[in-house]
C-alpha cells in the first residue's frame, strides 16, 4: 500500500515548494497522485525535510547501558526529526576490530529504530596512541574512523592513520585536543574561569591539533572532518583549507552557537568538552556557518547518569545530550530573529551531513524515504523530565522553544508521531 503525504510544504533542491510525498515499499515514488486504495495523510501545511543526519553522537552501547542504549539514544533521536546518527566509539569494548564493532552492530540490528551507523577507533582500544587498527578490515563496517573523546597525540601516528583510511576510502572523523596543553583545564579559559577560581582550557589545546591534522591532509590526500569545532582559530583553518582545495570539512554543535561562558553556572549541565568559549568564537563559528566554512550541526549528544553530572563544574562528566531539542533552539534562536533562514538550517542538519558521509535516504524520487515533519508553531518548555534519551543534563533546560518534529519516518516506516498527529 502507498502513502501519501498530502498538504506539506516539501524541503527540495534548497526551497521549500507545495506539493505532496508519495512513498512505495520504503522508497519515494515520483508518481504522487492519490488512487484508490493509498493511505493519505494530510498534514496541514506543516514542512517535510529530508530526516535530520546526526554524525556525532554517543549511545554507549554495548558497555555503558547505564548512561544510554541504542534502544533508548535512537529513540530519542527520532522524537528529534533524525533518521540516522553515527555513533563514537568510546565503548566497551572499542569498536577496534571486525569483532568488537560487531557486537554494536548486533545490538543496532535489534535495537535501533532509526539508521545507525558506527565509527571504528582509529587506535587500538581507543588510546590516541600506540598501535592502529586494521583499517581495511574495519572499512566495510564503519561509516569513519575516530578517537573521539581523545586526539591522536603523535603526528607521525596520525599520519599513517591518515594514509591507511585515505587508502580504504574512509574519513578521519577527529577529535582534536593536545594533551600537555590541557593542564587539567575543565572549562574554558575565559573571564568565568578566572574569575571563580576554575582551572581552565585553552583555546590552542584544540586549534593547534586542527592546524597539525590539515597539514598532513595536504600530504596524504585523506578525507579529514573535524569533530565539534568550538574557537575562531580551528573555524579559520578550516576556511583556508578549504580555499586551498583540501578534502576538509567540519561541525559544530548548538551549544557552542547559542552559549559563551558568559552563560556557564555551577552546575554539571554546563560541562563538555570542547567547553563553552568566548564571545568571539561564538560570533566566528555563526561566520563560519553564514559563509559555508561549517557545513554541518551535529549535537555532541553524551548521556551521563544523574550521579555523574552533579558534581559541579569541577567534578561531573564531560558531556550533554541534544538530540530532542537541537532543531527547535535553532530554529528559535537562528532563524526567527533571522541569523540563518529555515533552508540553511535544513541544510546544515540533513543534506549536508548525508553528502558529507555518503548516507542514504531523502525525499528525492527513488530515495529510501527519510524525512521528518515539522511544525513550525509549536511552542513548548525544553524539560529534560520528558526526554525519551536516559540523559538529562541540558544547560538548555527551562528554554522556551517554538518549532518540533512531529512525525519522522525511516525507510518510509513512521518511527515516532506526535500526539499533535495521533488523529491524521
Amino acid at each position: 500500500m502507498r502513502t501519501i503525504y498530502t498538504d506539506a510544504e516539501i524541503f527540495r533542491d534548497g526551497r521549500f515548494e507545495r506539493g505532496r510525498l508519495a512513498v512505495e515499499e520504503g522508497r519515494v515514488t515520483a508518481d504522487d497522485e492519490p488512487r484508490a486504495g493509498d493511505r493519505v495523510v494530510p498534514l496541514g501545511g506543516r514542512r517535510l525535510v529530508p530526516g535530520f543526519v546526526d554524525v556525532h553522537v554517543h549511545l554507549r552501547e554495548p558497555g555503558f547501558p547505564q548512561k544510554e542504549t541504542i534502544a533508548t539514544g535512537t529513540a530519542a533521536a527520532a522524537r528529534g526529526g533524525y533518521t540516522a546518527v553515527c555513533s563514537m566509539p568510546n565503548l566497551r569494548p572499542a569498536p577496534d576490530t571486525p569483532e568488537t564493532l560487531g557486537l554494536q552492530r548486533d545490538i543496532i540490528r535489534r535495537d535501533a529504530v532509526v539508521r545507525v551507523y558506527p565509527y571504528g577507533c582509529i587506535t587500538m582500544g581507543q588510546r590516541g596512541c600506540g598501535e592502529l587498527v586494521d583499517f581495511a578490515a574495519l572499512a566495510p563496517y564503519a561509516v569513519g574512523f575516530s578517537d573521539d573523546g581523545r586526539g591522536v597525540q603523535s603526528e607521525e601516528l596520525m599520519a599513517e592513520a591518515m594514509r591507511r583510511a585515505a587508502a580504504v576510502g574512509r574519513p578521519i572523523v577527529a577529535h582534536c585536543e593536545v594533551d600537555e596543553l590541557l593542564r587539567g583545564g575543565y572549562i574554558h579559559d575565559g573571564a568565568y574561569c578566572r574569575a571563580h577560581g576554575h582551572r581552565g582550557i585553552c583555546s590552542e589545546s584544540e586549534w593547534r591539533q586542527v592546524e597539525r591534522d590539515i597539514r598532513l591532509v595536504g600530504q596524504t590526500g585523506c578525507r579529514y572532518h573535524v569533530c565539534h569545532v568550538s574557537t575562531k582559530e580551528s573555524v579559520e583553518l578550516v576556511r583556508r583549507a578549504k580555499a586551498a582545495g583540501l578534502p576538509v570539512s567540519c561541525e559544530t554543535a548548538p551549544h557552542y552557537l547559542l552559549l559563551t561562558d558568559e552563560d556557564l553556572r555551577e552546575e554539571g549541565r554546563f560541562k563538555m568538552n570542547p567547553p563553552l568559549r568566548g564571545r568571539a568564537d561564538r560570533e566566528a563559528l555563526l561566520a563560519g556557518i553564514a559563509d559555508g566554512t561549517i557545513e554541518a550541526i551535529a549535537t555532541d549528544h553524551a548521556p551521563h547518569t544523574a550521579e555523574e553530572k552533579s558534581r559541579g563544574l569541577v567534578g561531573s562528566a564531560m558531556g550533554i545530550v541534544g538530540l530532542e531539542c537541537a532543531f527547535p533552539l535553532l530554529y528559535t534562536h537562528l532563524v526567527l530573529p533571522g541569523v540563518v533562514s529555515l533552508e540553511r538550517l535544513v541544510t546544515l542538519m540533513a543534506v549536508n551531513p548525508r553528502r558529507l558521509f555518503g548516507l542514504e535516504g531523502g525525499v528525492a524520487a527513488g530515495d529510501a524515504a527519510d524525512f521528518t515533519v515539522l511544525d513550525l508553531d509549536a511552542r513548548w518548555e525544553v524539560d529534560p523530565a520528558a526526554f525519551l534519551s536516559k540523559g538529562r543534563a541540558t544547560p538548555f533546560e527551562g528554554w522556551r522553544v517554538q518549532g518540533r518534529a512531529v512525525l519522522t519516518a525511516v525507510n518510509g516506516r513512521e518511527v515516532y508521531r506526535d500526539e499533535t498527529m495521533k488523529n491524521q
